[in-house]
């Protein structure tokens, strides 16, 4: 979950617990890093977004370029995405890669788009990883492939070991690499999950 009036990320797990003590507490609901009020409304939200926007906030640009994307105005979005990449955002780099290769508010290029791509890959980005062990498939660079497939299951991602394990049966990976990337997919979802993930989960539930 992504703070409108920060943009620092919060699991919700932590998000619920937060808002669970400030409940028992009697307190007025604030954002657990910058301490602002929490929005109530779409209105106030957008207005800490766009405070964000204004002043160059990466996240935010990445942000409001997604959801451009999503209303099919591919030009803006590529605009936003685009500096938020000038100012260093590796997810967004991932998105701008897309676009590239696509050739979704910008001229098609292919070789940009794998360039970004691979940037976020280095980044740590689990699906662009991912997405670069596609384009290794596609040009019949299957180690290649496999190792981008390996990284990326090792990060938690679950489509990576979906494909490895299909490529486990066509030997197209070794048995000791498959069993090393399910052991570190597993050690990443482990790692995900907590008492409170589960709490927020169970209210959420309750809720729709």
């Amino acid at each position: 979950m992504i703070q409108s009036c920060c943009s620092k990320t919060i699991c919700r797990g932590c998000s619920h617990a937060h808002y669970l003590h400030q409940r028992q507490q009697r307190q007025t609901r604030v954002c657990p890093f910058c301490r602002h009020t929490i929005p109530k409304s779409k209105e106030e939200v957008d207005k800490n977004n766009l405070k964000r926007i204004e002043a160059n906030d990466p996240v935010a640009l990445r942000e409001i370029g997604k959801e451009r994307y999503h209303e099919g105005n591919y030009e803006e979005s590529f605009e936003y995405l685009e500096k938020a990449v000038e100012l260093g955002d590796i997810a967004a780099q991932y998105y701008l890669g897309h676009m590239y290769q696509k050739g979704e508010g910008v001229e098609k290029d292919e070789k940009k788009g794998l360039y970004y791509l691979e940037e976020a890959a280095i980044g740590g980005h689990p699906e662009a990883r991912y997405s670069v062990g596609v384009n290794e498939w596609k040009n019949d660079l299957i180690e290649r492939s496999m190792k981008h497939y390996i990284i990326g299951a090792n990060l938690g991602h679950d489509n990576s070991i979906k494909v490895l394990k299909e490529c486990y049966k066509w030997r197209d990976v070794t048995k000791a690499d498959f069993a090393g990337a399910l052991r570190g997919h597993q050690a990443a979802v482990d790692a995900r999950k907590s008492p409170q993930r589960e709490a927020a989960a169970m209210f959420q539930a309750t809720q729709a």
